[in-house]
């Protein structure tokens, strides 16, 4: 049986006064794991939980075997938002440089995480001036330094275009391959059959968990976003 690398129990968010997540109960392995479901069903909320940045109102978040949010957490876990998380007036080399300071980790892995996402001729260029891709691609640079053992990521492949969302998808299957825990959420449904595990998620449930093969035949349908609308009818006939 595989090790848990994060094991959430009972957790309950609230935001705003609404109940977001409902003491959810959930465990991911290593391998790319996929987090899918609609905009707004709660999963940026959950993946900030994972990292220890969202305050909880009850239950218990563990990853890597430790409280979320833990510091012997900090240079063991990367973490990429939606935005861009990176200095804008400053050029490619130059953030990674002042991450890989702030984190401890050596200049070596700064040059090593501009190489893996394919920023090299780029790494003189003031991150402002790249397009919104290679700005993500800074961003996901800065959470892959010190070879993180799990990376947590939101929605790493909004409006990129099919060709790097496929390069960036490659690159989630490398770090795997070495060991690491990869965490994608994501609202495109096709991009389900790159994951190892899927988590399905609506209104700040998990409602599927299995590979995409096991949700398929579960549901019967031929692929992802019909075996998540027959679920979703068949919560809703159950109601």
């Amino acid at each position: 049986m595989m090790k848990n690398v994060i094991e959430v129990r009972d957790l309950t968010v609230v935001r705003g006064g609404r109940e977001v997540l409902p003491a959810i109960s959930l465990g991911v392995t290593a391998g790319v794991t996929g987090l899918l479901g609609p905009s707004g069903c709660g999963k940026s909320t959950l993946l900030r939980a994972l990292v220890g940045a969202q305050q909880v109102a009850s239950g218990s978040v563990e990853v890597l075997g430790e409280p979320a949010g833990s510091a012997a957490l900090r240079t063991r876990i990367g973490y990429v938002t939606q935005a861009a998380s990176v200095y804008d007036d400053l050029t490619v080399a130059e953030n990674l440089g002042f991450f890989a300071r702030v984190l401890g980790v050596d200049r070596s892995s700064a040059d090593e995480a501009i190489e893996v996402v394919g920023l090299a001729d780029q790494r003189q260029q003031v991150v402002g001036r790249l397009s919104g891709g290679q700005r993500s691609r800074v961003s996901l640079a800065v959470a892959l330094l010190g070879t993180p053992d799990l990376l947590v990521l939101d929605e790493p492949t909004v409006g990129l275009d099919p060709v790097l969302r496929r390069d960036l998808w490659e690159l989630f299957h490398r770090l795997a391959d070495g060991g690491a825990a990869v965490l994608v959420s994501s609202h495109v449904m096709d991009e389900a059959e790159r994951c190892h595990r899927l988590l399905l998620m609506r209104e700040g449930r998990i409602i599927a968990d299995g590979s995409p093969d096991e949700i398929r035949e579960s549901t019967g349908a031929a692929d992802i976003e019909h075996a998540f609308l027959h679920m979703v009818e068949g919560t809703e006939e159950a109601a």
